[in-house]
């Protein structure tokens, strides 16, 4: 299949496909889709080399992974994100570069990048609530797309985000609605974004009840199956222990259940379990019957349009900042249920 034949069978002109595949701005974006589409049925491939030469590109998106002291960014959801941004790259002739980077080598390996022009675009994940990326990429002249939002961060940017608030007021206010008062929040890591937004959901749905926020019913780390584990066997222990958790991770919600578990109580009905983040394409909730009650997010779809938005952006860098948000859905499983009539007492 060739760009002459991919043309003909769409209909369009030879113009207009290769202009789609390569995120020009003026062709629409239901166009765009629809010839992407069709380039991955057809297995057509555009000519890298040929490409990167007429264009002056490298014909290469960059994702720079950090591998941070305080937190870890590969899990399943960087995993889902990358296989839908793969899928953008191959329809429009791109490959993807993977750069690990520590803490202090971050900056440098984006200049490394740039000086090399290995690429023509990075990704940028895992943003902070104040993150120095996202001003020192746009002083670079970088094209870049952020996974995510920096709340602290005023100059315009290109972002794709989930309306983590919305998610998780959404999700606490359920749990409040089935008599739930004593609603831990077991989340990622104060310094992250996405954590913050979601603490912020869970505050909102509270003070909306006249609920009063327990401090040691919150906590932030690492989104782990043994932090979730820790966190829910140390609250359960607590004089008046919580009725119901919101978790900000399925990893998580697993050490949770463990803990539930050994305490000699059964999820769903002694202790109510609310996760984010429930399916992934290694790690899936069940399909028929999910398991644990979950506000579902398009991961996948977040890393396709990312990467289409990103690809716009290298066509034509005299774009105006770009930003998209997506919601989450409320998927009911059997994690969560009425809160008990009476709190549960631990003995002293």
């Amino acid at each position: 299949m060739n760009l002459r034949q991919l043309a003909a069978q769409l209909g369009l002109s030879q113009t207009t496909v290769s202009r789609a595949l390569n995120g020009y701005p003026e062709v629409s974006e239901a166009t765009r889709r629809r010839v992407n589409e069709a380039a991955l049925a057809t297995g057509y491939t555009p000519n890298p080399r040929a490409r990167g030469l007429a264009t002056g590109r490298a014909m290469a998106i960059g994702h720079v992974i950090p591998i941070s002291t305080s937190h870890e960014m590969m899990n399943p959801v960087f995993g889902d994100f990358i296989a839908g941004a793969s899928e953008t790259y191959l329809a429009a002739g791109y490959d993807m570069t993977l750069t690990l980077s520590g803490d202090a080598d971050e900056a440098d390996n984006y200049r490394r990048l740039k000086a090399k022009g290995n690429v023509d675009g990075i990704i940028v994940h895992g943003p902070r609530i104040s993150d120095g990326r996202i001003p020192f990429l746009t002083g670079l002249g970088m094209p870049f797309v952020v996974h995510g939002r920096a709340s602290q961060t005023r100059q315009p940017y290109s972002w794709i985000d989930m309306d983590n608030t919305g998610a998780f007021c959404r999700a606490a206010s359920f749990l409040l609605d089935l008599g739930h008062r004593r609603i831990a929040l077991l989340n990622g890591l104060e310094t992250m974004d996405f954590a913050h937004r979601r603490e912020l959901g869970y505050l909102k749905a509270l003070a909306a009840r006249g609920v009063a926020p327990d401090p040691a019913l919150i906590r932030g780390e690492e989104m782990t199956e043994p932090y979730g584990y820790r966190a829910a066997r140390d609250m359960l222990a607590l004089e008046t222990p919580p009725t119901a958790f919101l978790v900000s991770s399925l990893i998580s919600a697993i050490g949770v259940r463990r803990a539930i578990h050994d305490a000699g109580l059964r999820m769903g009905h002694d202790v109510s379990v609310l996760s984010h983040d429930d399916d992934f394409s290694y790690l899936s909730n069940g399909r028929d019957l999910p398991q644990f009650t979950a506000t579902r997010s398009p991961v996948r779809e977040a890393g396709r349009l990312a990467a289409e938005m990103l690809l716009r952006r290298i066509a034509d860098p005299g774009l105006p900042p770009e930003t998209r948000v997506l919601e989450a859905q409320l998927i009911i499983g059997d994690s969560t249920g009425p809160a008990p009539s009476r709190p549960r007492q631990v003995p002293a």
